[in-house]
């Protein structure tokens, strides 16, 4: 592995540090996305029960803030409960468009990643084209060690930026579908305890 950086010159340095950041995000958001953090399904009847057994409590309002994501739009909903229902729509909407925002952390920083890893692969490439054009001599001709070093350095680099461009593009974008599932899946859950709230429906 170590002949490898070597070959491929320092331009790799930057490629790997890209990749490290994007390994880091992808494994963070894996954990960070799971239904049981965002939004559990049996946390909505569990909260349902609850209010309609003891009404809002400041006990409930904390384990909700304290728990998955979905219980800060709970919150928000049964702090509002006696409120219109415009204005408990609107709190339910700002607590949820805080918990999208969190979400969505780190996925700009992984598709900048996957954008500009081809970049860098590039920049690679280019730097391993002046080391062989350097390479030359109308002299004496070429230095096959300095040639075969430039031509190093521009496959790798090509190699390495597209290698990590391709997984990042798709985890991106896997992330973000998730994402956008999970705040439907929210939205619905929320829309459900409005209803109930406003006794639009029984459970």
């Amino acid at each position: 592995m170590l002949s490898i950086l070597e070959a491929a010159g320092w331009p790799i340095w930057f490629i790997l540090l890209a990749s490290i950041i994007a390994l880091a995000i992808i494994g963070e958001r894996f954990w960070s996305l799971r239904t049981s953090v965002v939004a559990p399904r049996d946390l909505l009847p569990k909260v349902i029960a609850e209010y309609q057994a003891k009404g809002v409590s400041q006990d409930l309002i904390n384990r909700l803030h304290a728990g998955p994501m979905i219980g800060r739009v709970f919150a928000a909903a049964l702090l509002n409960d006696r409120m219109s229902r415009e204005v408990l729509k609107d709190s339910v909407e700002d607590a949820g468009r805080a918990v999208g925002l969190e979400l969505e952390r780190f996925l700009n920083t992984l598709g900048t990643i996957a954008t500009i890893s081809t970049l860098l692969g590039l920049f690679g490439t280019i730097v391993g084209m002046i080391e062989i054009f350097g390479s030359q001599n109308p002299v004496s001709g070429g230095n096959p060690a300095a040639l075969a070093h430039g031509i190093s350095v521009a496959l790798y680099n090509t190699l390495f930026g597209i290698g990590i461009a391709i997984p990042a593009v798709i985890f991106y974008r896997h992330f973000r579908h998730r994402v956008d599932t999970l705040i439907i899946d929210m939205e619905s859950q929320a829309i459900k305890l409005i209803e109930l709230v406003h006794g639009e429906r029984r459970a």
